[in-house]
């Protein structure tokens, strides 16, 4: 247990229906208990933990500013493993700011960045990779993502980590007893029954580093870029996508000058849209800058709209567009765009039956079903990866892969023959791994950057 008691705003920052202060550790309640009054003949710690207690939060003079609800919880059994205390308040700004004053004055402390989470983890009621899961929940972009993130705060991919890891102890351990006690009655290590668990065990952590690009995938969102000439309609369709006037829509072409990026959910994928620059030659110098920046979001992305204007005949630039994007060799998708202003198509004969093709308006948005089918199709869910079991990160995605080596390595020595002291070193280098990925045995600079990334009241 820690022997400070810290607090913070838990939500966002801003005027809102709801704020809440938060508070963990040994005097938690106590803190709580001297900013706030309940309604009634009762103090706070004579009702009982996790009861909701309506009254009034003091300021650190004891004067009312706001009627909220209290609720306390006592360690082992909250979030942190600590005393843990919560005000809901009205989303005032400065009846927060207040309230935040009024517990630093009773003996609380400000948390650090994600220091909440932190001490879940120090206290044991999280592994680290469910630590790492509540970041992905706070920032999950698409429905997936979100019930990705919550299998792995469940503890889906700590259990199957877990998995792997006790095999390999159980290898570990009769490893050991051969080599510690030969004169006991101890049947000697089956060859092929040790091989038969190392190769399972490599097989499932190739899996595992196989769920990364879909894990990123989730986490990060496809880079995609929405190509064309000046006025084809690619600003608006990316302000449809993300359902709002994120980007500057005029009918003089060229208005877009740099590239303007936004995320949205589209076919029930991530995607970090990149609206880009008109591409033509142009001798205005601030253009052609733009147009630069365009190419290379064309070349750096995961994922193209191609997009031609539909209600105008095609051009020489919407030629020369479209062939440098299926020289790319990326996914791309022929959008043919205004087909609200289109009396028939002029566009969608240039294009191979081959590849995905579709109409569309931004103004009615037309088509927009059709499109997100077009996206989920080239980025598919792995079904066969139940929710929670993806790797996320690089951190993960490294330590998985030296135990997938250390295992493949003391697989191979098996079948050459190699003593049991000398598999040992492999197999606990693989153990050391994956007790990096769950927090077994990470380092604290490690820790460090993870919970740094998390904001100050989680």
């Amino acid at each position: 247990m820690t022997a400070d008691t810290i607090a913070a705003i838990s939500t966002p920052w801003g005027p809102g229906a709801i704020g809440i202060l938060r508070l963990s550790g040994p005097e938690a309640a106590r803190i709580a208990e001297k900013c706030f009054k309940p309604l009634g003949h009762k103090g706070l710690l004579e009702h009982k933990p996790r009861e909701l207690v309506y009254g009034d939060l003091l300021d650190s003079g004891g004067q009312p500013i706001d009627r909220v609800l209290c609720t306390y919880s006592l360690g082992p059994n909250s979030y942190t493993g600590e005393n843990t205390a919560e005000l809901q308040c009205h989303g005032s700004p400065m009846v927060l700011t207040l309230g935040l004053e009024a517990l630093f004055a009773a003996g609380a402390r400000q948390a650090g960045a994600g220091e909440f989470t932190r001490r879940a983890f120090l206290n044991g009621r999280l592994d680290l990779a469910q630590a790492e899961a509540v970041g992905d929940l706070l920032s999950a972009q698409s429905r997936e993502g979100a019930r990705h993130a919550a299998g792995q705060l469940a503890g889906a991919l700590s259990r199957k980590i877990g998995d792997i890891y006790s095999a390999l102890v159980d290898v570990m351990a009769h490893f050991h007893a051969v080599l510690d006690y030969p004169d006991e009655d101890i049947d000697p290590f089956r060859l092929k029954e040790l091989e038969k668990v190392l190769a399972h065990q490599e097989g499932e952590l190739s899996a595992l580093l196989a769920s990364c690009g879909r894990g990123k995938l989730l986490r990060e969102g496809v880079a995609c870029a929405i190509v064309g000439r000046p006025n084809a309609g690619k600003s608006s369709l990316l302000n449809t996508l993300v359902g709002y006037d994120r980007a500057i829509v005029t009918d003089i072409p060229g208005t877009t000058r740099d590239t303007v990026e936004e995320r949205c959910e589209l076919g029930g994928v991530p995607l970090r849209l990149i609206d880009t620059a008109g591409l033509r030659d142009t001798a205005d110098p601030v253009e052609r800058l733009g147009v630069e920046r365009s190419r290379k979001a064309m070349e750096e992305a995961e994922l193209i709209f191609a997009v031609v204007d539909m209600s105008a005949d095609l051009t020489a630039e919407d030629q020369e567009m479209l062939q440098a994007v299926s020289e790319t060799g990326k996914p791309w998708v022929f959008v043919a765009s205004k087909k609200d202003l289109a009396e028939s198509s002029r566009s969608m004969g240039l294009i191979g039956g081959d590849t995905p093709s579709v109409e569309v308006s931004a103004l009615t948005g037309e088509g927009l079903d059709k499109l997100g089918t077009l996206v989920a199709e080239l980025f598919p869910r792995e079904e066969a990866a139940p929710y929670g079991q993806l790797l996320t990160n690089a951190r993960q995605e490294e330590a998985a892969r030296r135990a997938g080596e250390a295992v493949h390595r003391a697989l191979e020595a098996l079948q050459a023959g190699v003593t049991p002291d000398a598999l040992l070193t492999d197999v606990e280098e693989a153990l050391a791994a994956l007790g990096e990925l769950t927090g077994q045995s990470v380092r604290e600079d490690v820790t460090d950057r993870i919970f740094s990334k998390f904001c100050v009241g989680k």
